[in-house]
């Protein structure tokens, strides 16, 4: 019949190694702290769902305004 869907998704995958004497913790925190600055849970809460054209710029707009209006409160 027909060929299943396939989802085009750029795999990233972490590597952290635990160093000589390094307990769990630290670990997980270096773990945590490289997820964070790669990006990896932002990009997979943008794709949990599926959005239009219309509905990405509309939500981009939205966005910069917020943003813009949260500077001003700043300044």
């Amino acid at each position: 019949m027909y060929a299943p869907a396939r989802m085009c998704w750029c795999v990233m995958s972490l590597e952290v190694l635990i160093r000589e004497g390094e307990s769990q913790d630290s670990l997980l925190r270096r773990f945590q702290r490289r997820v964070q600055v790669s990006g990896i849970l932002r990009e997979a809460k943008a794709h949990r769902y599926f959005l239009s054209k219309g509905q990405a710029s509309r939500l981009k707009v939205r966005k910069s305004a917020r943003r813009r209006q949260k500077q001003l409160a700043s300044n």
